[in-house]
């Protein structure tokens, strides 16, 4: 999952109120939560896209929904001025006297407005921070993102809402140029996406061109006004806007990427961007929240897959696949035809409804291994079809913090040979529950300052959903399925092999080619979704890293946890105590559980 730091610094004080503070709370906590507070509502103001994200553009704040985020080289400037000002009265909470249960949240957000200050005074290229060094690429820029946000978040119910969002379609013509006006800057800089970048954007930019009458923006508002009988006409102004104002923009932005073609190169990692080295470990410590080297992840990678491919092995083994190595087995396993789906849109209903049902049986079985369950329902769609080519294979969007939208788990369909059955158990239980929509809409409930309730640490919550794979196990969902036992290991060495070829694309200089060779050795995963992955990792570097690394962060301090307590630990309290706290770097999330540790000690 992309890292999310407008989520994070977003406010949401204004429309709905802190949580109590917390009985036996000191002054400080206090001063600490009414400045998160003025963090919150700073943010909110400045990112209309969040408000509807959070499911807060009503009220006093429903102007916002009429506008999208400013996306100027400008804002740009204010957003990382507001960090490095926001950090200063940070640093002016006192952190010794806080409580036990708020230190946690002030480590946290510590972590991410230092990191972030540290590398925009170093980088003037790219997003905020580290990690998406491209303003424009296959995933990243509006043209790839405003279509479905405007489809899935922006909800219509009335006129006022059809109408603002006629009133971003327009504005979505200007924040493209804005784009544009920094990819400009940043090629001025030497930042250049890798070829196969700049090839996979433009066959994604090319097909968001299309006739007016068939644009699936002038569509979606057309389609859901009619749905709730909201009188007028919106396919003429619809078409009108796509047709004078969005396709002329989106044109300008292919024709800058066409004319980086003859100025590009192969060369996959960022190390060949300026102080590429350095940003890559910036990328590597802001992602796993550690610091550890690009040496030691790459050989945990190398070492986490020996130990996956042996447990491996033997299940491919009592399935018949004795020969060859074990990627090479779980490769002739995807094109096994008893296990795959018809490449179908009839079939691909059919995959969608069994995803549902396996929703359906973890369900019973969470009491178990939890104390507290979400109140927010999830849902299953399928990654809109304009944008597959580049999309990941799964992801999930957070539910509205008011209830009106539900957590969204998204598959990429564009090729069932992808998907496997044997892989979709794996792959639902890491998207929806007990994995990223249990985690996150736990986080969002919980009784925390707004600004903690949907911070994003992927270190945390990457590594919660694979630890998640593997405790699914544990809660005997694959009993008497070996071949879905395979789909959660195969996921593991998938995620052991992200390890091995991040590293190698941006501190080893591996080619695209290589890497890509590399993971399907491992993890025998088709060539085309390797492909996929690879280049997400050119343009998100360092984020494939956190899922590995963060569960075995969870895995070890759960065994420490049980070790300390023996007879007194209770895997329901400890995941309380974990998810309760909200997504952290993971050293706070070692000391969180240290407390809870120290709590339930004799």
């Amino acid at each position: 999952m992309q890292i999310d730091r407008r989520a994070f610094l977003a406010s949401t004080a204004a429309v709905i109120a802190t949580p109590a503070f917390a009985q036996g709370g000191v002054a400080e906590d206090a001063k600490m939560r009414a400045l998160f507070d003025q963090f919150f509502e700073e943010r909110l103001n400045d990112s209309p896209r969040q408000v509807t994200s959070l499911g807060l553009d009503k009220g006093a704040r429903a102007a916002a929904k009429t506008r999208l985020d400013d996306a100027s080289l400008s804002a740009l400037a204010r957003d990382k001025a507001r960090n490095v000002e926001q950090l200063a009265r940070l640093k002016g909470i006192d952190r010794a006297a806080l409580s036990d249960k708020d230190r946690p949240n002030y480590d946290a957000v510590l972590f991410t407005a230092e990191n972030n200050a540290t590398a925009d005074a170093r980088f003037n290229y790219g997003a905020e921070g580290t990690g998406e060094p491209y303003v424009l690429s296959q995933l990243t820029g509006a043209y790839q993102d405003v279509p479905d946000f405007l489809d899935s978040q922006h909800t219509i119910e009335t006129k006022a809402d059809a109408d603002a969002y006629l009133a971003r379609l327009e504005a979505f013509a200007g924040v493209m140029d804005q784009e544009l006006e920094r990819a400009r800057h940043d090629v001025g800089l030497g930042v250049v996406p890798p070829d196969f970048i700049v090839e996979r954007a433009l066959i994604q930019m090319r097909g968001l061109k299309t006739d007016p009458a068939s644009s699936s923006l002038v569509g979606s508002v057309v389609r859901r006004a009619k749905e709730k009988q909201i009188a007028g006409d919106y396919a003429t102004p619809a078409q009108k806007i796509y047709a004078e104002k969005v396709v002329p923009a989106l044109e300008r932005q292919i024709a800058h990427m066409e004319s980086l073609q003859g100025k590009t190169t192969h060369d996959a990692g960022c190390w060949r961007l300026p102080d590429g080295e350095e940003y890559y470990r910036l990328s590597l410590k802001n992602a796993t929240t550690t610091n550890l080297t690009a040496d030691e992840i790459h050989e945990l990678g190398l070492e986490q897959a020996r130990q996956l491919s042996e447990r491996a092995d033997v299940l491919l083994k009592s399935k018949g696949y004795t020969q060859g190595p074990v990627g090479q087995r779980i490769a002739a396993l995807y094109k096994a035809p008893d296990q795959l789906y018809p490449n179908t849109d009839e079939a691909k209903v059919e995959l969608i409804a069994h995803l549902n049902s396996l929703v359906k049986e973890i369900q019973p079985r969470l009491p178990q291994v939890f104390g507290t369950l979400p109140k927010a329902p999830v849902e299953i769609r399928r990654v809109p079809k304009f944008i597959e080519a580049g999309a990941p294979g799964g992801y999930y969007n957070r539910p509205a913090l008011d209830g009106s939208r539900p957590g969204v788990y998204w598959i990429n369909l564009r090729d069932s040979a992808e998907n496997p059955k044997w892989t979709l158990k794996t792959l639902t239980f890491h998207e929806s529950i007990p994995g990223h929509h249990l985690q996150r809409s736990l986080q969002q409930e919980a009784d925390l300052p707004m600004l903690r309730r949907i911070a994003g640490f992927p270190a945390y919550s990457e590594g919660w959903a694979l630890y998640t794979e593997e405790l699914a196990k544990e809660m005997d969902v694959y009993e008497g399925d070996p071949l879905g036992e395979l789909g959660m290991l195969q996921a593991a060495l998938f995620r052991s092999a992200r390890l091995v070829v991040d590293t190698g694309l941006h501190a080893k200089r591996w080619s695209r080619e290589k890497a890509i060779e590399t993971m399907s050795s491992i993890d025998g995963s088709p060539t085309t979704t390797a492909a996929t992955e690879i280049e997400r990792y050119c343009v998100w570097p360092g984020q494939a890293c956190s899922y590995m690394v963060g569960k075995l962060t969870w895995l070890r301090i759960r065994a420490k946890a049980k070790a300390a307590l023996g007879d007194r630990f209770d895997i329901r309290q400890f995941h309380d105590a974990a998810l309760l706290s909200g997504a952290m770097p993971l050293t706070v999330l070692e000391s969180v559980i240290d407390q809870y540790v120290a709590r339930h000690s004799a």
